[in-house]
């Protein structure tokens, strides 16, 4: 995350080179323009990689901490797991339908983009089914 998404958000001068690299490869790899070494295609993808850094990044560290300390430790983890894959679920949804509208990629390279796009997307939903769950399990008496 840090070193290939993130690194949109900087400056070139202080872009460290082994993100540009790992960036270089991606694109050229997978064809994926989101990561194009123009920059992103759309305003909206800057967008979505501050969302990136400003709530995921922080949040994807305090969870790890609250996850490892136990749930009861940090009463707050599902809800805010559930704001994380409700988020990361809409804006990989964004991110497949914009690639698959993409003219210059072929089938096999949309489907390349699947590969990576799409485990994303999965295990987002399944975080959020799980902490609508326990949200669901705590709210509403059986």
């Amino acid at each position: 995350m840090s070193l290939v998404d993130l690194p949109a958000l900087l400056p070139p001068t202080l872009t460290p080179q082994i993100s540009t690299s790992l960036r270089h490869y991606y694109h050229t790899t997978y064809k994926d323009s989101f990561f194009s070494p123009s920059g992103p295609p759309t305003a909206w993808f800057a967008v979505f990689l501050w969302f990136e850094a400003l709530y995921h990044a922080p949040l994807s560290l305090w969870a790890v901490r609250a996850l490892w300390r136990g749930e009861a430790t940090y009463p707050m983890i599902p809800v805010q797991l559930l704001v994380f894959a409700v988020l990361t679920a809409v804006t990989t949804i964004v991110c497949i339908a914009e690639y698959l509208s993409w003219e210059h990629l072929t089938v096999a390279d949309k489907v390349n983009l699947g590969y990576l796009y799409v485990p994303y997307l999965a295990l987002s939903v399944f975080m959020g089914v799980d902490m609508f769950g326990r949200l669901q399990d705590r709210l509403v008496p059986v």
